[in-house]
């Protein structure tokens, strides 16, 4: 029975653990041995055994039941979030941008407050201050929009846009680079007419331009083909 070296034993002994369930030592379904007994086979001790069952646990590939023991589950990891992210292609990314922003903008427009409006101002002109530099423009126009979603005080529409933002910055500039183009005065005004329709309450208007907006996107991707950028 092979063992484990003795660095990292708690991700080793996992891997290995995996490796026996997936060359179908135990079913789906089936009961895993003790740790006593787990222990010896993979060459390391029970805390370091319930730290490997921890991580398969965390990954989808062991089930825990209190007071009944450890079973298989499945015999693949479950996707992250993290790992769907980074396999989705830039249109992926407008997509979502789409389902999250065009209502956030329209319930910003109803909920925003004072406070909302300062925040969506300076970050426009911060945005307004970078357009000449591509990573700059694009950390400072994801900032902007984050302000916009922010307002609509919706948590869970909030998590998502920040949950993605880092995908959304690496999809932005790489469409940005490979277009060539970035910046531009329309580009900017768009957005100042979005935030001029939130600061007026006009929330048919805050979707629409927001739609339009993030539907322009469309050309660009298409036109670079640009699809599942790291």
């Amino acid at each position: 029975m092979p063992h484990v070296r003795r660095t990292s034993l708690a991700d080793q002994a996992a891997d290995l653990l995996l490796t026996r369930i997936q060359a179908g030592e135990w079913e789906v379904g089936a009961k895993l041995p003790g740790e006593t007994t787990l222990g010896p086979q993979l060459g390391v001790g029970r805390s370091t055994v319930r730290e490997a069952i921890r991580q398969l646990a965390g990954r989808g590939i062991l089930r825990t039941r209190q007071g009944a023991g450890v079973f298989v589950a499945a015999l693949e990891p479950e996707e992250g979030w993290d790992t769907v992210l980074r396999r989705a292609d830039i249109d992926a990314v407008v997509e979502a941008r789409l389902a999250i922003e065009v209502e956030a903008a329209g319930w910003a427009a109803q909920r925003r407050t004072p406070a909302d409006i300062r925040r969506m101002r300076a970050a426009l002109r911060s945005r307004d201050r970078h357009r000449t530099d591509l990573e700059e423009m694009v950390d400072t126009d994801i900032a902007f929009h984050r302000t916009v979603v922010a307002a609509a005080h919706n948590e869970i529409l909030t998590g998502l846009f920040d949950g993605f933002s880092p995908r959304l910055r690496d999809a932005m500039i790489d469409m940005l680079r490979i277009h060539g183009r970035f910046g531009s005065d329309e580009d900017h005004d768009v957005h100042r007419r979005v935030l001029d329709a939130i600061v007026d309450a006009d929330a048919a208007a805050a979707r629409s331009l927001s739609r339009a907006h993030l539907e322009s996107l469309h050309g660009p991707v298409a036109t670079a083909g640009v699809h599942n950028a790291p």
